[in-house]
């Protein structure tokens, strides 16, 4: 009797962020960093001598971009998948910026106190965009991690509360219509919210919001400018402003 036959292995693709600057490697298949990784490296507002922490880094994608942007401060990636957490580590190699970056085998729903590290000064986060099965046609299974969020949102708001210090920051993505879910959790202990809207059009709703909180905050919540990603018109991908933040020459300022 024969063995049966498995698909070969695709060597994972070689993209560039930042104008060229970052060098990444992410699967072929499955959970690949774009446009949400880019627009979250470019909302970290960190200062130099801050150490950030990113929950669920992946291959690397928005951490790498956002190291690239902030220098003087220190970042650590946690990841849980296995060859993902191969690929962030090579990827920090790759661009040499091993005293800067680091990435850790970590998992969300364990929670921070798991990993024995010390409060950081920042958070990020682009959690898994779903936590209820039969709320889309299930994924395929090398993106179910990136999609489907063990222990809900809640796990991930709960994860970011602790990793920061009093008065240290968090800083998500997520789809437009999990803000209240986004700032229900994080207001258990973290206020002075601001949140962006991301639009597809200036005509269009937003698809994707970035919040940011800080922890024991008490400033009002602040609506900012969105941004609008794309024109009706005119034969460019991005408008000037996105094109802008993608190529790394802006970043996407808090108040």
């Amino acid at each position: 009797m024969s063995e049966p036959s498995h698909p070969p292995v695709e060597p994972p693709t070689e993209n560039r962020l930042l104008g060229g600057r970052i060098v990444l490697r992410q699967p072929a298949r499955g959970y690949r960093a774009g446009l949400d990784a880019a627009l979250l490296a470019a909302a970290c507002d960190a200062r130099a001598g801050d150490r950030v922490i990113e929950a669920g880094c992946g291959a690397g994608g928005a951490l790498l971009a956002a190291a690239a942007r902030r220098t003087g401060v220190v970042f650590t990636g946690i990841e849980r998948d296995p060859e993902a957490l191969a690929l962030a580590q090579g990827n920090v190699a790759l661009n040499g910026m091993t005293a800067q970056v680091s990435v850790l085998s970590g998992d969300v729903t364990a929670g921070f106190r798991a990993l024995d590290l010390p409060p950081f000064d920042a958070a990020l986060a682009n959690p898994p965009f779903f936590d209820d099965v039969r709320a889309l046609r299930a994924p395929a299974p090398e993106k179910t991690g990136a999609w489907m969020a063990d222990g809900g949102l809640a796990a991930w708001t709960g994860f970011l509360l602790k990793a920061v210090r009093e008065g240290g920051s968090v800083t998500l993505i997520h789809r437009a219509d999990r803000l209240g879910d986004l700032l229900s959790g994080l207001g258990i202990s973290a206020g002075s919210f601001q949140v962006r809207g991301i639009h597809p059009f200036a005509d269009a709703p937003a698809k994707r919001v970035l919040v940011r909180a800080i922890k024991t905050g008490k400033a009002p919540l602040r609506l900012l400018p969105p941004l609008v990603l794309h024109g009706r018109e005119g034969t460019e991908k991005h408008t000037p402003e996105a094109e802008a933040i993608l190529r790394g020459a802006v970043s996407l300022p808090w108040l």
